[in-house]
């Protein structure tokens, strides 16, 4: 599980009032799966086709960039173990020199985008993910550093950098590089400190083990520490699940994430148990467990800045560590990596399947720098797009989004442009009423059913993109 791809700029705000609504159906507000798709990019890769070789040159891409305040994202595709929900990109261990041939095509890349982007360019957040960043070596990661400073001219101690790490791999030497090239933030995929729900979403850990990389990471003195928990799991209840969630209370978390559970095709979890199940009684219990989290964590002091993200009231704010995905300016290095352009969304080629995730790592080690001077997968922003993406990323934060803003960049209100939308979304009670006419602000049900509100913002030309993508 994955925060760092895209952290969002998340502000906080704390709800006085929060109340347990049953997923149920009235004349007024037909039932809706609360649990549908999780939307932290616009459009999903998914949604990507592709490009024709010459049609897309990097350097044309962002010729007209605003360049002064990037965002940098590493992706490292490689994991000690697959879990069984994960359908990121990742395959499971590296073969004796893949993760040399890997660093060195990364090389490569950067010195195309180097080219594209120009000496003007700066970046003003940096990222590793994957994958597990952490499943590299010591001196890997210091290579890996060495490449954002040297190879794009990221300077990492002065700008916010956050990295993703496991248990398994979150070693006293690793963490040792990170805290010394300037790491702010780490993440940390726990998932459960339960270890029977831990082995049935297939992640095979140790609470001992957990425990034991929770005291290095505090030991390094990273300034903030994020735990990564998901609820859903077969078998985990109210109890279970307050279990989890005080054991990572105990280390003062400055963030937590807490996740529903999926079941998507060609994981783990989707091959054994097949496809998602439909039934409302497995919905109600993921909003059940999501309350119970939700509550808890606001009563120690903890605020809420999406659905998913509690930020601890007293930790450091945000800062730029936490990149806004409703603007662009994000270049992402690596296969699984996307890269944001007012005009052009894109990545390299997208999988699921282990095979297939092998051909495409293959694939771009094998590249030379002149394969990595042109996008190869990509969706084409227009006005709409852009528009829906703002209105969609900045609605699922907590704080909500103020309608002067929407204006000032579109010249039009979100009103008028998403009429239809946010009255279905009103009328469902998922906007908070007392925001007032200059802000558009989830309420506590609204949060509670973002991975629903999210999708009714999709396109129709996006949703027949995705559901033409065939797996793979």
């Amino acid at each position: 599980m994955t925060s760092a791809e895209t952290p969002l700029t998340e502000a906080t705000r704390t709800e006085a009032t929060l109340t347990e609504t049953p997923l149920t159906e009235t004349a007024a507000s037909p039932a809706v799966r609360p649990y549908q798709h999780y939307v932290y990019a616009y459009p999903h890769k998914t949604a990507y086709r592709p490009l024709l070789r010459d049609e897309a040159p990097l350097r044309d891409l962002w010729a007209d960039e605003p360049k002064n305040a990037l965002s940098l994202y590493f992706h490292i595709p490689f994991c000690e173990v697959r879990c069984g929900f994960c359908n990121l990109f990742t395959r499971i261990g590296a073969p004796d020199g893949l993760t040399t041939a890997y660093l060195d095509a990364l090389e490569r890349q950067a010195a195309a985008v180097r080219e594209a982007l120009g000496d003007g360019a700066r970046f003003a957040a940096a990222a590793f993910g994957g994958g597990t960043p952490t499943f590299l070596e010591a001196a890997e990661l210091e290579r890996l550093c060495d490449l954002a400073e040297r190879g794009l001219g990221a300077d990492l101690s002065a700008i916010p950098l956050s990295v993703e790490a496991s248990p398994a791999t979150a070693t006293a030497d690793r963490l040792a590089v990170l805290a010394a090239r300037g790491t702010t933030r780490l993440s940390l995929g726990v998932q459960s400190f339960v270890d029977a729900e831990a082995r049935t979403a297939v992640r095979p850990q140790h609470r001992t083990d957990v425990e034991a990389a929770l005291a290095r990471i505090r030991d390094v003195g990273i300034p903030v520490l994020n735990i990564d928990l998901i609820y859903g799991i077969d078998g985990q209840t109210e109890e279970s699940w307050r279990h989890s969630l005080d054991a990572a209370l105990a280390w003062r978390p400055e963030e937590l994430y807490l996740y529903p559970l999926y079941v998507r095709p060609l994981t783990g979890l989707g091959r054994h148990l097949g496809p998602e199940p439909g039934d409302a009684e497995w919905d109600e219990q993921r909003l059940r467990l999501y309350r119970h989290g939700r509550d808890h964590l606001l009563a120690q002091g903890y605020a809420q800045v999406s659905m998913r993200m509690f930020r601890r009231a007293d930790a450091p704010g945000p800062g730029g560590e936490d990149y806004a995905c409703q603007t662009d300016g994000m270049v992402g290095l690596g296969c699984g990596a996307r890269s944001y352009t007012s005009a052009l969304h894109y990545s390299f080629d997208y999988a699921v399947d282990m095979h297939q995730i092998r051909r495409i790592i293959d694939d771009y080690t094998a590249r030379g720098v002149e394969d990595f001077r042109h996008a190869d997968f990509g969706w084409r922003m227009d006005g709409g797009e852009a528009r829906r993406r703002h209105l969609l990323q900045s609605l699922l934060q907590a704080e909500g989004m103020p309608v002067a803003g929407y204006r000032t960049r579109f010249g039009t209100s979100p009103v008028d442009d998403f009429a239809t939308e946010l009255g279905r979304f009103g009328d469902r009670g998922w906007l908070d009423d007392s925001a007032g006419p200059d802000l558009l602000r989830l309420s506590p049900e609204g949060l509670a059913h973002s991975d629903a509100l999210g999708p009714e913002l999709f396109s129709a030309a996006v949703r027949k993109r995705m559901a033409s993508y065939e797996p793979k």
